[in-house]
């Protein structure tokens, strides 16, 4: 039998964001699913590791008992490095953030601690995938997003992705129409 991927989730929503929820409902048959999330949301936070303070990590039952889920003090990509280095001991097959509230196309992906998070999983050599849905509402619905995240992680899982390339997906937001 063959083993399964691992998927490593986050975010820079925090643990307990909507978007985050939806990401690992999406996806969370096609491997071993592990969430490493920050405690507290970090928008805008870039690439911004953490240098100053120790960082924790705190297991936490968020999305059931099939889905191993860590918060932590620190920021998305810092989530991404404690997860290769203290948790998995190992490279996952793919590393996809979000869904994020909010735009983070053009300059915005700069600052995104989606992106970020994606980012550093493309910097230790894995491929990977950010999500938002265009939606700055904490109340916005990610339902719509869900499938379409499901088939890229999908496709990137049984395709790979080029060396150094990211996903940037932005979901449009729908009115039902």
């Amino acid at each position: 039998m063959a083993e399964q991927p691992v998927i490593l989730i986050s975010n820079d929503d925090g643990i307990e964001a909507p978007g985050l929820a939806a990401l690992v409902a999406s996806v969370e048959d096609l491997g071993r699913i592990v969430v490493v999330a920050p405690d507290s949301p970090q928008s805008g936070m870039g690439h911004a590791i953490t240098v100053s303070e120790p960082l924790r990590l705190e297991e936490v039952e968020a999305f059931g008992p099939e889905v191993h889920a860590y918060r932590s003090n620190g920021t998305p990509a810092d989530c991404v490095k404690l997860a290769v280095s203290n948790i998995l001991h190992q490279r996952p097959d793919i590393v996809i953030s979000g869904i994020n509230h909010g735009s983070n196309s053009s300059i915005n992906a700069i600052y995104s601690g989606t992106v970020s998070a994606a980012m550093e999983g493309v910097i230790e050599g894995v491929p990977a995938a950010a999500f938002s849905l265009l939606d700055y509402s904490l109340s916005a619905d990610m339902e719509p997003a869900k499938p379409y995240a499901r088939r890229v992680t999908r496709e990137v899982l049984a395709n790979g992705l080029p060396m150094g390339v990211l996903l940037n997906v932005n979901f449009p937001v729908t009115n039902g129409a």
